[in-house]
């Protein structure tokens, strides 16, 4: 720090800067030139996704009200001008539109009877919503048993439990896990499982199908 002390010695630094930025000025310019081509691409991709959500979330209403009118295959597939779900899904993804039309695509197939597709489809949503992401898991769960796959069911109602645990939905995820586990030949896993709803859960409505189940399996695991 002694050149500071000094007129000179501030002169010169100050020489050395003026002579480093001459020398490189190219490459600022390059550097700046490459900053702002990525702020105004970051812009410019945030409008084109403020219009794609808007799109999507025109398409989804509609896509929506025929899947609650039971129209399952208008819901999927739409009709003429408007969009079904599976398309809303393909074409908006990357949109909180397109992610929530692919849980409803994965209900409506799930209720098809197309159990792989709709597995495809509620694996690829995501959401940090307490009902919804532990609700897809819970399908994926029930698909794999329409599969007769009780394995990977107890995968998925492991998930759907453990997911932000509360009074209004885990019971209900913890009776379907400890009936895969009774699938799969693990009734020690189901009555550990029932007991927690007793114990947990017990103003649940689940608790009177708990206790019933759990005097079953308990004599299983006796023997």
């Amino acid at each position: 720090m002694e050149f500071l002390e000094s007129s000179e010695g501030l002169a010169n630094e100050l020489d050395k800067a003026q002579n480093f930025f001459q020398s490189n000025n190219k490459l600022f310019l390059i550097i700046g030139g490459v900053l702002l081509a990525g702020l105004l691409g970051f812009v410019g991709y945030r409008y084109y996704q403020d219009g794609r959500e808007a799109d999507a979330q025109k398409a989804l209403y509609k896509a929506v009200y025929d899947f609650e009118s039971d129209s399952l295959s208008l819901a999927l597939k739409g009709k003429g001008g408007n969009e079904g779900l599976l398309s809303i899904a393909d074409n908006y993804s990357g949109t909180d539109a397109g992610n929530l039309a692919s849980f409803y695509a994965g209900v409506a197939l799930l209720k098809d009877g197309k159990f792989d597709d709709a597995i495809q489809r509620l694996k690829s949503f995501g959401s940090s919503d307490l009902l919804l992401q532990g609700r897809a898991y819970a399908l994926i769960g029930d698909a794999y048993m329409e599969k007769n796959n009780a394995k990977e069911a107890i995968d998925y109602y492991k998930r759907a439990s453990d997911y932000k645990a509360n009074a209004f939905f885990t019971p209900s995820y913890l009776l379907k896990l400890g009936l895969a586990y009774e699938k799969n030949s693990q009734p020690k896993d189901a009555a550990s499982t029932y007991k927690r709803i007793i114990d947990d859960f017990p103003m649940s409505s689940e608790v009177m199908n708990a206790k019933k189940y759990l005097g079953v399996v308990e004599g299983q695991v006796g023997e």
